[in-house]
């Protein structure tokens, strides 16, 4: 593969679900999986925060979520995180060559989703304003925050 492959996306769903990203070096990563973490800089399985998982379980945003998608979509999306065949079987939807010895485990990101209290995750940047202050919230893709006109949209907030 050359470039990104990516699923069209399920307008039902919030989730982009599972792509592949030629890397410089020439190596691809698959991923994501929407899988909350349960710790705020937490990579791995085992990374648990008893405040954050507090802190998720107090926001109400978050029941709403969970009514929403947790069976089966979010159940679907740990067992793909926990299971290499079922991972790999994901993939195979969208490159039919790939098969489970593909696949080798890489270190995890965090990508931070701002939820909403109505249980709506939040689709393009939030701004905050505070005195003196620009605070932009949920950059929803590396590429987003490097584009100019989100650039000048903040530069002209700084100025309000």
């Amino acid at each position: 593969m050359r470039g990104l492959i990516y699923p069209v996306p399920d307008p039902a769903l919030p989730f982009l679900g599972v792509h592949l990203t030629r890397m410089l070096d020439g190596t691809v990563h698959a991923g994501p999986n929407a899988v909350l973490a349960l710790r705020r800089e937490g990579y791995r399985w085992r990374d648990v925060s008893a405040r954050d998982v507090l802190d998720v379980a107090r926001f109400p945003g978050s029941w709403r979520l969970a009514r929403r998608y947790a069976f089966p979509v979010g159940l679907d999306e740990v067992r793909r995180s926990l299971s290499r065949p079922r991972f790999a079987r994901s993939l195979a939807r969208l490159v039919p060559a790939v098969g489970v010895d593909d696949i080798e485990r890489h270190g995890a990101g965090v990508r931070a989703q701002a939820l909403l209290p109505d249980g709506s995750l939040a689709d393009d940047f939030l701004i905050d304003r505070a005195p003196g202050q620009v605070h932009v919230l949920n950059a929803p893709s590396p590429a987003a925050t490097s584009a100019l006109e989100i650039a000048r949209h903040i530069a002209d907030e700084t100025e309000a």
